[in-house]
């Protein structure tokens, strides 16, 4: 039976690295759903996980035996006078999505922006194709603020939107 508990979501360590990358790289190199060139290498994708910038965190959503289930990082999205508005960005094991992982990861993340002393969130690329995440951000109070023609070139549908999506803090 699978295990339905809501999972926990904690900064991530180093050595959470080999589990999120064995998922994120089957998510980059589908190209469906993430805006990073399909051919990121890992150690390409850990640096940019992982950068050290100010404002940054990475997290992991974790089942009950510590099975990462998915990653989140959580930027200062902008500098100087928009330095109050956060980014983030998400990946969720396929194998364990609609048990509530995104929505988990999703949550804290907004919290966390809050504690950390953000205003408000920006997503800047959430592929309109990608149905269930734009409904997920809906459902946790981010509004559609435009979409980007054809800003998207995904791999079986061709040209699509890029939505831009914000909620205040």
């Amino acid at each position: 039976m699978a295990d339905t508990a809501a999972p926990t979501v904690r900064e991530a360590v180093a050595e959470d690295w080999p589990a999120m990358w064995a998922f994120m790289e089957g998510i980059v190199r589908a190209g469906e759903t993430f805006s990073w060139d399909r051919d990121t290498t890992e150690s390409q994708a850990r640096q940019l996980w992982f950068a050290d910038s100010p404002g940054r965190r990475t997290f992991v959503a974790v089942d009950a035996d510590g099975t990462v289930l998915g990653t989140a990082t959580s930027v200062r999205n902008h500098r100087g006078g928009a330095s109050h508005i956060a980014g983030a960005s998400f990946m969720v094991d396929p194998k364990h999505g609609g048990r509530g992982v995104g929505r988990a990861l999703g949550e804290h993340v907004v919290e966390q922006a809050r504690l950390d002393g953000f205003r408000a969130m920006q997503f800047n690329a959430v592929v309109e194709t990608n149905e269930r995440a734009v409904a997920l951000w809906r459902s946790l109070g981010f509004e559609l603020v435009g979409t980007l023609p054809a800003g998207f070139r995904h791999p079986v549908h061709g040209y699509v939107g890029l939505h831009i999506m914000h909620r205040p803090l």
